[in-house]
């Protein structure tokens, strides 16, 4: 039983890991989509577009892993968490899809650049929201009877969900402006310096207000937080979150170059363990536990056997390919 125990535990924190590195990697993509209205058309929005031009395709990998994961070790919570959210889950593949054909049909048909431009805003903006309207519909709750879903098919739309959505949506504009004030100079990286400092504040108060809401939303939630002695070990959460905001604020005021895309990876990472905090161990709240929800010891053995030879090669592959197109983007382009 031990053993079982433990290996539920190293498959929840695999996919939390692979939700984040997903989150990372993808949630700048989206973000610079999200931003692409503000650009100046032509040049500015040609070298936002090539800065994530060799990367942007293999960023998916992370989702194919983190959905896979969850279904092969959890799938009850699979079995659940789908049905529950099956309209945003749509919304989401359909929005990344058109956005992958906006991204590369704009360069071979400049005839329709401009709808093709709308369409990879349109497309980053929809499976930015989906994303972050599915985390609030599953930290919500979804209603379970039998192990099985027994909601509405519109229980995920709440004002809740609505302000997560928004506050995933601000969070990628975010980590999308402060990537490209790694990647451009001169005026580009001035003009996305101030969006990011705009993004950021939005992402501050987003933030705080999910936040409080969760106190609210669930008495179990708060006790997670506000009870003895737990206040003690969650407290430097927050505490470390507030000196990161300060830190990234800095950073963009005294035009530093990667130092800001680096201080939103680390919100991002401590709005993730907050939301870890809250849940645990609930993998569906709020009746499904990760070890209700898991796979029987023999399949998370295989499984983790598989992970443990492809997720090095997937970080191998990622670092490589980031390296090997570091520095800024320039005016020649990646297409």
């Amino acid at each position: 039983m031990g053993v079982n125990v433990d290996l539920t535990t190293v498959w929840a924190f695999i996919i939390a890991f692979a939700v984040f590195a997903y989150v990372v990697m993808d949630g700048f993509d989206l973000g610079i989509g999200i931003l692409f209205p503000t650009f100046e058309v032509g040049p500015e929005r040609d070298r936002a577009m090539n800065s994530i031009a060799p990367v942007w395709d293999g960023n998916e990998t992370w989702l194919v892993l983190g959905g896979g994961g969850l279904f092969a070790a959890f799938p009850l919570a699979y079995a659940v968490i789908l049905p529950a959210t099956y309209p945003l889950i749509i919304a989401m593949l359909l929005g990344l899809v058109f956005r992958g054909v906006a991204f590369e049909a704009r360069w071979r048909d400049p005839g329709h650049r401009r709808y093709w431009d709308a369409a990879f805003t349109g497309g980053s903006l929809v499976a930015a929201m989906a994303q972050g309207m599915t985390l609030g519909a599953l930290l919500q709750g979804i209603e379970v009877v039998d192990r099985g879903y027994a909601g509405s098919w519109l229980d995920w739309l709440t004002p809740y969900t609505l302000l997560t959505g928004v506050g995933t949506v601000a969070g990628y504009a975010l980590l999308g402006a402060a990537w490209l004030v790694w990647k451009l100079d001169g005026p580009s990286q001035e003009h996305s310096r101030t969006l990011a400092k705009r993004a950021a504040w939005a992402t501050f108060v987003l933030m705080g207000a999910v936040s409080l809401y969760n106190l609210l939303l669930n008495a179990e939630y708060a006790a997670h937080w506000l009870s003895a002695p737990e206040i003690y070990y969650v407290a430097p959460i927050p505490i470390i979150t507030a000196i990161i905001a300060v830190a990234l604020l800095r950073a963009l005021s005294v035009e530093r170059h990667s130092k800001p895309f680096w201080l939103a990876l680390a919100l991002f990472f401590l709005g993730m363990a907050g939301l870890g905090v809250t849940m645990w161990p609930y993998v569906v709240p709020p009746g499904i536990t990760i070890w209700d929800a898991a796979a029987p010891e023999r399949s998370q053995i295989f499984m983790l056997i598989g992970v443990a030879i492809t997720m090095p090669l997937i970080i191998a592959y990622t670092a490589w390919a980031y390296w090997v197109f570091r520095g800024k983007v320039g005016h020649e382009g990646y297409h």
